[in-house]
């Protein structure tokens, strides 16, 4: 599966940086700009249930709202955003994915690679070339 990060040292807000990880989907080419409207937009809507864990945002939509292929993203803020998340505020590190159908599973696969540590590893990475390769290795394609 195709993976791409960056680092960041702020964004203006959560909406900034949702926007910033699925973009990066978009640069891969397995989502395009509907898709990244369709992320902020589930936050807006669905409120901030995509704080999966303390500093943590999955951004994602709906596979029909833009999404062509399976693709991880993952941005790492040096100043955290607040998302409005009653215990796992402020995010410093914002996976986006795009599935192409197999939404479910892919929420499953990351919620089991940050049990197995991938935010630590993103968060300790010293360059996008180690963060890339921990999100490689989280899919199994490390």
């Amino acid at each position: 599966m195709p993976v791409r990060a960056a680092v960041l040292d702020s964004c203006a807000d959560w909406r900034e940086a949702v926007r910033a990880a699925a973009r990066l989907l978009v640069e891969l080419g397995t989502a395009d700009e509907a898709y990244v409207d369709a992320c902020v937009r589930t936050v807006e809507e669905h409120g901030p249930y995509i704080v999966l864990t303390p500093g943590v945002a999955l951004a994602h939509a709906q596979a029909v709202a833009g999404a062509t292929t399976e693709g991880l993203a993952a941005l790492r803020l040096g100043r955290p955003v607040e998302f409005g998340h009653a215990t796992n505020d402020p995010v410093d590190v914002v996976l986006a994915f795009s599935s192409g159908g197999s939404h479910m599973q892919m929420i499953r696969s990351m919620g089991k690679a940050l049990t197995g540590g991938l935010a630590d590893r993103i968060r300790g990475a010293g360059d996008v070339p180690t963060v890339e390769r921990a999100l490689a290795e989280a899919v199994g394609d490390g």
